[in-house]
């Protein structure tokens, strides 16, 4: 056999690890070129959800508030254009959601639900979603903000979907025709329908 000369060894190396560097390179760039695509495709169904979920929260909160995406990065940590602001038509400015208090942070996530619920029926491409599940935050409410809540949920059932809502506030007690109400007792919990009289 006939060996290499050892001068071109060196240099085969250095070949190999160019190569190597310029597919690493090429790796990274695809990767990064993936996650710009994938960070758009995120962003544009942010989009979509915001202005669905803006359509709810106007008519929730009696035009004062719609939902907003940030577009400067506040924590460098964070991808940009992911964090939320609320409009605010009393002041005429954009702030934080986390300014809202606790009834009108659960009317901006009732909200977002639902336009979420509305965005990804409509990407299915018929996938309906019929059925939605609440669970409490009404207790946070004033009784004008659980009026506007109240209507949104009631025009989702007339258009058929079925909405559960479950919750410790009395006051839904007189607005919900059909319950499921449970009840403690000592040998453990009960169920039973409650129905509006005929």
């Amino acid at each position: 056999a006939v060996e290499p000369h050892p001068r071109t060894q060196p240099r085969e190396h250095g070949d190999f690890q160019r190569r190597a560097e310029i597919e690493a390179r090429f790796i990274q760039g695809v990767a990064m070129l993936h996650a710009r695509e994938h960070g758009h495709a995120l962003t544009a169904f942010l989009d979509d959800t915001l202005v669905a979920a803006s359509a709810r929260l106007v008519k929730m909160s009696r035009g004062r508030y719609r939902l907003e995406r940030r577009l400067e990065r506040m924590d460098q940590r964070r991808a940009s254009g992911l964090d939320l602001d609320v409009m605010d038509e009393y002041t005429g400015q954009s702030r934080s959601v986390n300014t809202l208090s606790g009834g009108e942070s659960f009317l901006a996530s009732l909200a977002l639900a639902l336009g979420l619920a509305d965005v990804v029926q409509s990407y299915s491409g018929g996938l309906r979603m019929d059925a939605l599940f609440i669970d409490e935050g009404f207790g946070t409410l004033d009784p004008e903000a659980l009026d506007e809540a109240l209507k949104v949920l009631m025009d989702l059932r007339e258009r058929g979907r079925l909405v559960g809502i479950i919750s410790h506030v009395p006051e839904l007690k007189e607005r919900i025709d059909v319950r499921l109400e449970i009840m403690p007792t000592r040998s453990g919990s009960s169920a039973k329908f409650v129905r509006p009289a005929a």
